[in-house]
């Protein structure tokens, strides 16, 4: 399927008009959720200069859930979740019984999990050049030029970035031997990796001149979920984000490309501040429908398994012969747990979540739970309260994608683009379409539309 689509863009490819842009640099800021922006205790003068030269949504629709290997995956693809595969972070294995992750791409290449073609796929299939510097669910991806994965082991680290690229990076003394070390500081680690992933975007730029490039940053995401949303600690983050966009708009100068450059900034989600968190499994348990062994591991006479995703559960039911039974007993129990918000069945996944049913993807679950504002899901076996205090604060994310809060931020700005305009809603289905008009590149099967609005005819 995959090949095909992509024989398809070749072939349409040779079609395409003359595009408005040369360059696109698409940078993603973790957890930039779309209130910063107006925001007056966050400072981000670079991403603002950009926006009043260009065009901002003052809300981004994200994918559900509002995680970051689901979302970074949609924003180059334009297509649903249901669609490209990346369904969560992690999915359950209904055969072996056990989590599996996908963040961060400590198991598979992106060919094994992402089903549609990209923009960087279609890009090179046009003969451009294309750089991924740790994008999510990018690892091994052939139709890069030039990329380092989002993983932390330092030898999959080094396995799966371009040799020439590494050997470029030490030449000019960019500290990617520190990068495992830095990933295990956790929030101290953070602005240097960010730092190191620009020089990386900047050496890039530099030397290359990719006609396509995708940035990931990752501080301002990690110390939300550490204090919450619009705090301190996050504000710092964000200006260090916005730095770090600056490097890169430099780097474009000294390269002699940034009128040729469309610059997009944008996200994966916006951000919960919680105070409780909601043990599904501990009220399945209550009931005989979860049972752990040493309160580690899923017992194998479970009927029942709820992975937590941050502010989503998906719900497994592991007894397939007695699923429709199993569902009318648990759906109302767990519908009326504190902090549930909602509840979706099989049948409303694709009206209302844009997923799979079971029947079509075995990773899909059988139901999904909704957490509210303020709360969030855990799947701790070890645990037997249904709901946990959490004091201080923390942050979140997960949640349902029409929640006010996790909305996400979005700027477009440079060549092929208009000044000064503003949108008050997108879908982050959208942005595929949109870069791949400014590179002049057809993209037939997204979902999203191109933002006609946002550009020069």
């Amino acid at each position: 399927m995959l090949s095909r689509a992509l024989a398809l863009l070749v072939t349409a490819a040779s079609f395409a008009h003359a595009a408005p842009a040369e360059h696109v640099i698409l940078i993603s800021i973790d957890g930039w959720a779309h209130q910063y922006f107006d925001d007056p205790k966050c400072h981000m003068p670079t991403v603002k200069a950009l926006a009043a030269k260009g065009v901002r949504a003052k809300r981004m629709e994200c994918s559900f859930p509002t995680v970051t290997w689901t979302n970074h995956t949609t924003l180059v693809t334009g297509v649903h979740p249901g669609k490209h595969g990346v369904l969560a972070n992690e999915y359950f294995d209904r055969a072996t019984r056990k989590k599996v992750p996908l963040i961060p791409d400590p198991i598979f290449n992106k060919d094994e999990i992402v089903k549609t073609p990209t923009i960087y796929d279609a890009a090179k299939a046009a003969g451009l050049t294309t750089a991924g510097v740790i994008w999510p669910a990018s690892r091994g991806a052939k139709t890069l030029d030039w990329t380092v994965p989002d993983v932390f082991d330092q030898a999959l680290f080094e396995k799966h970035s371009t040799p020439s690229l590494l050997e470029e990076a030490r030449a000019a003394g960019i500290p990617i031997e520190k990068q495992n070390e830095w990933c295990k500081l956790g929030n101290p680690g953070k602005a240097p990796r960010d730092y190191m992933y620009s020089q990386l975007a900047q050496h890039i730029i530099k030397k290359h001149k990719p006609n396509f490039l995708a940035l990931h940053l990752v501080s301002l995401d990690s110390f939300e979920h550490a204090h919450g949303r619009q705090v301190s600690e996050a504000y710092w983050a964000a200006n260090d984000s916005d730095n770090r966009v600056a490097d890169i708009i430099r780097a474009t100068e000294e390269a002699g490309i940034r009128d040729k450059t469309t610059f997009v900034i944008t996200t994966d989600h916006g951000f919960v501040t919680y105070t409780k968190s909601i043990n599904a499994n501990a009220a399945l348990r209550k009931d005989g429908f979860v049972k752990a062994v040493l309160g580690k591991s899923l017992a194998p006479d479970s009927l029942v398994f709820a992975m937590a995703e941050g502010g989503s559960c998906f719900v497994y039911v592991l007894d397939e012969a007695n699923r429709g039974s199993i569902l009318k007993q648990i759906t109302p129990t767990l519908g009326k747990l504190e902090g549930v918000e909602g509840v979706v069945e099989a049948k409303d996944f694709d009206a209302k979540l844009h997923h799979l049913t079971a029947a079509k993807d075995g990773r899909e679950p059988d139901l999904v739970l909704l957490a509210a504002d303020g709360y969030t899901f855990t799947d701790s076996l070890a645990d037997n309260d249904v709901i946990i205090p959490n004091d201080p604060p923390k942050g979140a994310h997960g949640h349902f994608q029409l929640d006010p809060n996790l909305y996400g931020g979005f700027v477009i700005s440079g060549a092929g683009v208009k000044q000064g305009v503003e949108l008050d809603e997108m879908k982050n289905i959208d942005v595929t379409p949109t870069m791949a008009k400014l590179l002049g590149l057809p993209f037939p099967d997204a979902d999203g539309k191109v933002l006609e609005e946002a550009l020069v005819k």
